[in-house]
Parts: C-alpha cells; sequence; structure tokens
C-alpha cells in the first residue's frame, strides 16, 4: 500500500476540462510532509511510517511529544498519521513527501471529519418528517415515543436528539484533476468532508 498525504482543505472551485465542461474541484494544500518514525515489524510487529504535518510552535509541544520528535530528529509536527505500508518500500525517517505522490487522473480516497453540528433534533439529525402542523396539534418537531413502554429501557440504536457531526468520513473513488507542486496543491474533483481548514487524510485508491 502506497502512503498518502495529510493536508488542508481550502475550498471549493471550478476548473475547465479539454472539452470545456466546468468541473467542480476541492482545492487542499496537500503537504509538504516529513516522515517523523519509520516503523518495522521486527521492533513494532508491523510497517508503517509516521509522518507529520504542519509546523507547531515549540512552546505549544508538550514534554511527551517534544521528546518523540527529538528522538527521531523532527521539528515538532501539529498533526501526526499513520500509514501502512509493504515491506520492501523504502520510506526512512526525515523523507519529505509532496503532491509529486499523485498525478492527475488517479484514483484516491480522502478522509475528513464532517463538519459539526453541536446538539440536533430528530428532524435535522435523521430526517423525521415530525407532527401536524395544524388541527390544533402542539407536537411539531419533537421526536414522540421513546420506544416500548414494558421494557422499562430505551433499546440501544433509538434514533433520537443528540450530538450531531464531527465524525471521521472517507469517500472512495474520487479523482486527481490537477497538481501544483511549486505551491503543493492538490486538485480534487467533488466535495470532500470537513470545513475550511479541516484536516484531511488523502491516499491513493485500493
Amino acid at each position: 500500500m502506497p502512503a498518502g498525504l495529510l493536508g488542508k482543505k481550502l475550498g471549493m472551485t471550478r476548473v475547465f476540462d479539454e472539452a470545456g465542461r466546468a468541473l467542480a474541484v476541492t482545492v487542499v494544500q496537500a503537504g509538504p510532509c516529513v516522515v517523523v518514525q519509520r516503523r518495522r515489524t521486527a521492533t513494532d510487529g508491523y510497517e508503517a511510517i509516521q509522518v507529520g504535518f504542519g509546523d507547531l510552535p515549540l512552546r505549544k509541544s508538550n514534554m511527551p511529544m517534544t521528546g518523540h520528535f527529538k528522538a527521531h530528529r523532527s521539528n515538532p509536527k501539529r498533526y501526526l498519521r499513520e500509514f501502512r505500508l509493504e515491506a520492501d518500500e523504502t520510506y526512512e525517517e526525515g523523507q519529505e513527501l509532496t503532491v509529486k505522490l499523485f498525478e492527475p487522473g488517479q484514483s484516491i480516497e480522502v478522509t475528513g471529519w464532517s463538519k459539526g453540528r453541536g446538539f440536533a433534533g430528530g428532524m435535522k439529525r435523521h430526517g423525521f418528517r415530525g407532527g401536524p402542523a395544524t388541527h390544533g396539534s402542539k407536537v411539531h418537531r419533537t421526536p414522540q415515543s421513546a420506544g416500548a413502554t414494558d421494557a422499562a429501557r430505551v433499546f440501544p440504536g433509538k434514533r433520537s436528539p443528540g450530538h450531531m457531526g464531527n465524525e471521521r468520513v472517507t469517500i472512495k473513488g474520487l479523482r486527481v484533476i490537477e497538481v501544483d507542486p511549486e505551491r503543493h496543491l492538490i486538485l480534487i474533483r467533488g466535495a470532500i468532508p470537513g470545513p475550511r481548514g479541516g484536516l484531511v487524510i488523502i491516499r491513493p485508491a485500493l
């Protein structure tokens, strides 16, 4: 499995292909990332690389993480993620990863964290249709019954109001439209999860 990149979602725009068709694309600042640690089967039990993205001031890094970066001769990074590898893949600590890992037309998958919506009711969170709007009804947006009464409890999985959004979401089958190595930008066709400035993980599609 090839390694991936960490990036920051900048927003959406549109570009035109060779046929003049308008394509909606998401612009991501991907990298540059650095290989902080190389995990090997002999010492860690699996093959992977730990990738860091985004510089972090030393004063904002806690002591355990400062020691970790110092042991691997790396500057503190804001984000750390791991990518599994095959045993024969050659990545070394300190190696820089850029958008040159990807090329236009390549199929990828993008992981992000959806926008947080806070505490939401049943109609917004689950699409409930709500109660009657007329004829004296006093119940409009409440979820009504909590379920069976003889059980004296609420069954697991009951759809009800609660925290909405801010969940890890992976979109597969996306396509790279354009790569700009000088500005570390990658244009991805379609929408990807998360708000502007949110962290995204880009991997080649399996």
